[in-house]
């Protein structure tokens, strides 16, 4: 099931907040990937189908520098065949004391057009990567390089991401809050609802600012609250 271009877009204009609640009206509770933070305050948002890279805990005799030589290595193989507007998920076990990828990589990422990259783990060169403008997540800086310490095994399978399932093709979403994973089956119908919640939230918050109390408005149990939102969302033109 492919993203299409009016829920990527409209994806673009809500919350990680707003569809964790969605999701978690339909009983999932564990699609955010826990304690991965954006390397620049104002990168874009992230939106995007899940491709997944595996590491697993490096074997020595199987991880020197000359793996590289090999162009079907895992690691090297996920960056050329991310496909555009894709999003590069990578499960290193939320170990980030070896890092994931640096900005060669995510930098090769970006001009093949691949919508961003996420790890449960680190990237090196982290200041290098917050200056390229690119949607990119992580857990903190490491300098040392992944063989360190992970070994690329599977590209394109179910993985764990900071403790957030993620299947190939999953949608992600990435803000300010950071990255949450929306299975993909559902997706057109939580982005329609998570739409519609971001309307009425944005009322809310234009209430609430004016000084008006959250009883009944939020959430939306008085009828005169929703009869102020339908008139403020024709007025606004949402």
């Amino acid at each position: 099931m492919a993203l299409t271009a009016a829920t990527r877009d409209k994806l673009r204009t809500i919350s990680t907040a707003t569809v964790a609640t969605a999701l978690f009206k339909r009983g999932f509770r564990t699609q955010f990937v826990q304690n991965v933070h954006p390397l620049s305050a104002d990168q874009p948002v992230l939106v995007g189908e899940a491709f997944t890279l595996r590491y697993m805990p490096a074997r020595e005799d199987l991880n020197q520098l000359s793996v590289f030589r090999d162009r079907s290595h895992p690691q090297r193989k996920a960056v050329e065949d991310c496909p555009p507007g894709a999003v590069l998920v990578m499960d290193s076990r939320k170990d980030a004391r070896a890092a994931s990828a640096g900005s060669i990589l995510v930098t090769r990422l970006m001009k093949r057009g691949v919508a961003g990259v996420v790890t449960d783990g680190g990237f090196r060169d982290a200041a290098e990567i917050a200056k390229l403008g690119y949607p990119a997540y992580h857990q903190r800086p490491s300098a040392p390089t992944n063989l360190t310490l992970h070994q690329a095994i599977d590209i394109n399978v179910p993985i764990g991401c900071g403790d957030a399932p993620v299947f190939p093709g999953d949608v992600i979403l990435g803000d300010g809050d950071g990255v949450i994973v929306i299975p993909v089956h559902l997706a057109d119908e939580i982005t329609e609802e998570a739409f519609e919640m971001t309307a009425y939230e944005d009322f809310v918050t234009e209430r609430v600012q004016a000084g008006q109390g959250i009883f009944g408005l939020y959430p939306a149990t008085d009828e005169k609250s929703l009869a102020d939102f339908a008139a403020w969302r024709k007025a606004n033109g949402r």
